[in-house]
């Protein structure tokens, strides 16, 4: 039997930074747990500690994006390949739709790959993060 996998990402504005992977992945927000609000010094405004994303289907893992003061600044030592060209009759089509796609949801295209072992683009997300698109 397979152990159940959650990947967390630290985030600098967990809200914004869920919201766009929901895109990436369609997936759907999951409601905010209980006690998971912090306020900072006197402002009324609350700010999410942890915001998570779920996979409709129940089928992919959860995703937590938790609020960390610092800035990403080195290159990731994990990231996230994701399939968009999965079953397309024109994978590259396919994937540079949701290139585009990704863009307009505050990704940035770093560049493109063609090796023998594949084609692929690498992205980052609004906070910095790279992950491949294929």
């Amino acid at each position: 039997m397979a152990i159940p996998l959650q990947i967390t990402v630290d985030a600098r504005d967990p809200r914004r930074l869920a919201a766009f992977w929901a895109v990436a992945l369609g997936y759907v927000l999951q409601p905010p747990q209980p006690g998971y609000l912090i306020r900072t010094g006197n402002s009324a405004e609350a700010y999410e500690q942890y915001t998570a994303i779920i996979d409709p289907t129940g089928a992919g893992p959860r995703l937590l994006f938790q609020r960390v003061p610092e800035p990403k600044t080195i290159k990731n030592r994990v990231h996230l390949d994701v399939n968009a060209g999965h079953g397309a009759g024109d994978r590259q089509a396919a994937v540079r739709r949701h290139v585009a796609h990704l863009k307009a949801a505050g990704a940035t295209v770093l560049h493109e790959r063609n090796e023998p072992t594949g084609w692929w683009i690498v992205m980052a997300d609004p906070e910095g993060n790279e992950f491949c698109l294929q």
